[in-house]
Order: structure tokens, then sequence, then C-alpha cells
């Protein structure tokens, strides 16, 4: 958000904060969430790099394609290890999921 329109809302009587203070978010259960997004959106990239369709990582991990689906949204009924299991089915090194929740979003 631009510093003009915030300085406009708060003139017009809302309150700007951020996303974790709106939520009531602890900073764990923000840094939860943000590799939870990171990993995520690694399997995503992973899996398009690939070449892989939803439907064809679901086959590698025995799952569905609603499931990768979800995966890849970070719907909060995907555990992170899920998550971590893929991408290592997908022949991800260590290092690559380092660097997946190292980067920040």
């Amino acid at each position: 958000m631009t510093p003009d329109k915030r300085k406009k809302l708060k003139k017009a009587g809302w309150k700007v904060s951020s996303a974790d203070e709106f939520l009531g978010l602890s900073p764990e259960e923000s840094a939860y969430i943000a590799l939870k997004l990171a990993l995520s959106e690694s399997l995503k990239n992973k899996r398009i790099k690939k070449g892989l369709s939803q439907i064809a990582l679901a086959e590698l991990i025995a799952s569905s394609q609603s499931r990768i689906a979800k995966m890849e949204a970070a719907d909060a009924s995907v555990s992170i290890d899920l998550l971590v299991k893929s991408l290592l089915a997908m022949g991800a090194s260590r290092k690559e999921l380092a660097n997946a929740i190292a980067t920040p979003g």
C-alpha cells in the first residue's frame, strides 16, 4: 500500500495494520504459514518444471488430483510433512528444500 493511500485511510478513520495483526497471529503462527506457503509454491514450481500435470503427480505419490490442488494452494487440511514428502518424491534435494523455505515470500 502506498504511503499516500495509508494516510488517506487513517484520516478517514480506518485502522491500517498487517494481516498478522488483523488475524491475531503469533510470530510462530505467522512463520508456520509462511513456511507452508513457501513449500506449496515450491511444489507447484517443481511440478511445472518437471512437466508433470497434477494428475501425474497424484499418481506418483498415490494421491488424488484434488489433493495436489489443495497442496499447491496451501490448504489448511494439508500438512507440511505431505508437502515435503511430495517434493522429495519429485526428486527435490535437501538443499532445494532448504532454499525453498529460506527464500522470503
